[in-house]
């Protein structure tokens, strides 16, 4: 069966802290798809996160780029198979210079918190217990 990918572009400012950052993460960098302007942050198999410098971002749009520090262009969610691993992320984040970003919502069936990356893009990483989906 064929697996549909999503690719995040995301302008940042400065690559290499960028790339420092996710892979703080625990993510890796594909090499194949990265170079001074570019880097492919490999979040799973059918995530990946292309981190752009500003310069090669603007090639691909005629809009001005929003500043994320000040706007909300996107608010990306990732899955996370507990509530551990999504403290886990979201606490390795801010200990690599990410900030807090809302506050952590806990519904029982659903747990999440936010963080902001380095260049204020908001990152929403969510546990949902699975008996709430299928009921």
């Amino acid at each position: 069966m064929y697996q549909q990918m999503i690719f995040v572009n995301l302008p940042v400012a400065d690559l290499e802290a960028s790339k420092k950052f996710f892979t703080e993460l625990g993510y890796s960098i594909n090499p194949q798809f990265s170079d001074e302007t570019a880097a492919s942050v490999v979040i799973s198999d059918t995530i990946i996160a292309m981190l752009l410098t500003k310069e090669k971002y603007a090639q691909f749009t005629k809009k001005e780029i929003a500043d994320a520090t000040r706007t909300s262009e996107v608010l990306i969610a990732l899955s996370a198979p507990g509530r551990e691993k999504v403290d886990e992320l979201v606490d390795k984040a801010l200990a690599a210079g990410g900030t807090t970003a809302g506050e952590t919502q806990d519904l029982g069936f659903m747990y999440g918190r936010s963080f902001d990356d380095l260049d204020g893009h908001t990152w929403e990483v969510v546990w949902m217990d699975p008996a709430a989906v299928e009921g």
